[in-house]
């Protein structure tokens, strides 16, 4: 258990990118006061948090309900996470974890962007909602492993409130270029998880693999 709950914890904290989120957050809220950015991040959090729980607790049988076993979800899952990698190695924001460029312009004319892009896709992401259906997969219907799952997850939601909330002050101190060495150091553990969760696939679809 305490192996499942370290597992789960870096690969969405890896994967949430709290440290990236400060940029991204600064930018869209630069024109707002400090009491604004309080509410929206608390908000996005909030919201994100809804997403993922409800995820952890309904992931097993929407998994059962599209008849996707568990193997399968794991090989996409892991090729999805490894796409997530690539672009955490060359700092590229892409629509896994980020917004797009029209998105992107979008959110800047919103004076509400707690639900989009902050909650989605910026936290709840697909990255995110995926990482938290493979922990649930396997065991969906043990309890000690939901219970597991939705501590990592408050863990890491508070994690990315705290970064949100001094999202000035972490940036003037490390800067963009900073974030993005983090995220690339990120990046190298969240291939090597990806490339787990495929093998780990293919041994229990294919046996003799």
């Amino acid at each position: 258990m305490i192996e499942l709950l370290f597992d789960t914890f870096i690969i969405l904290f890896v994967v949430v990118d709290p440290i990236g989120l400060a940029p991204m957050f600064a930018a869209l809220t630069r024109d707002d006061t400090p009491r604004q950015r309080r509410r929206l991040a608390l908000r996005g959090v909030l919201i994100a948090g809804g997403i993922l729980v409800t995820f952890v607790i309904v992931g097993d049988a929407l998994l059962r309900a599209l008849g996707i076993g568990v193997p399968a979800f794991q090989i996409a899952g892991g090729v999805l996470l490894f796409l997530l990698a690539v672009d955490m190695l060359f700092a590229r924001h892409s629509g896994l974890r980020s917004t797009t460029e029209r998105e992107q312009r979008e959110a800047e004319h919103r004076k509400d962007i707690s639900v989009f892009p902050l909650a989605i896709p910026l936290i709840a992401g697909p990255g995110a909602l995926t990482t938290v259906l493979l922990m649930v997969g396997e065991q969906g219907d043990n309890p000690a492993v939901i219970g597991a799952t939705l501590v990592v997850v408050i863990l890491v939601l508070a994690i990315a409130l705290g970064s949100l909330l001094l999202s000035g002050r972490l940036l003037r101190l490390i800067g963009e270029t900073g974030a993005n060495v983090i995220s690339r150091v990120l990046g190298v553990v969240l291939a090597a998880l990806a490339a787990q969760y495929i093998l780990d696939g293919l041994q229990a679809g294919l046996p003799a693999f």
